[in-house]
């Protein structure tokens, strides 16, 4: 069983993994914003630091934070609620920066708790409704989990390398 270390109120926890990953199981961390659950893929996912103040850049989108210094390392925050379209998150100290590999460079994500570690078996990865009934193309499969459905995003369409597509 593998752990991811999180850091939420000052205490390290685990989130416990539901079953390894091998050739036919997809593994995600799942975390909350608002009252809903996303998931993105465990590869992904570098670790998950309680939330830090960020520093304020200019000429940013509106749903970039500012960036963190990661030991040495500058890494741009995302309000993920903001990026979704709903209002600023309001950071308390219950709240985590999932950090993020994309396209190998380091992104952090603010959101509001880490849930679990969830495997799913590929073919019950199901599909998004037709874009027109969801708010973004970012969000590639659902996953049941718990008689609640996980939607997974794929960080890639989520931060474009383009900054100008993301706006």
């Amino acid at each position: 069983m593998t752990d991811i270390p999180t850091a939420q109120a000052g205490l390290e926890s685990p989130v416990r993994q539901d079953a390894p990953a091998d050739q036919h199981h997809e593994q995600f961390v799942s975390f909350l914003v608002g009252e809903r659950l996303y998931g993105v893929d465990i590869m992904q996912v570098r670790e998950i630091p309680q939330w830090a103040p960020t520093t304020a850049l200019p000429n940013q989108p509106a749903h970039t934070r500012g960036v963190l210094n990661l030991r040495g390392t500058i890494v741009p925050v995302h309000d993920l609620r903001m990026r979704f379209g709903g209002p600023q998150t309001e950071p308390k100290s219950s709240h985590v920066i999932v950090i993020v590999s994309i396209r190998e460079k380091l992104t952090g994500i603010l959101v509001d708790a880490v849930s679990d570690i969830i495997s799913a078996v590929r073919e019950d990865i199901l599909p998004v409704p037709n874009a027109s009934e969801m708010d973004t193309p970012a969000i590639t499969g659902l996953v049941n989990k718990d008689e609640t459905v996980v939607a997974i995003i794929d960080l890639d369409a989520l931060f474009p390398a383009d900054r100008k597509a993301a706006l």
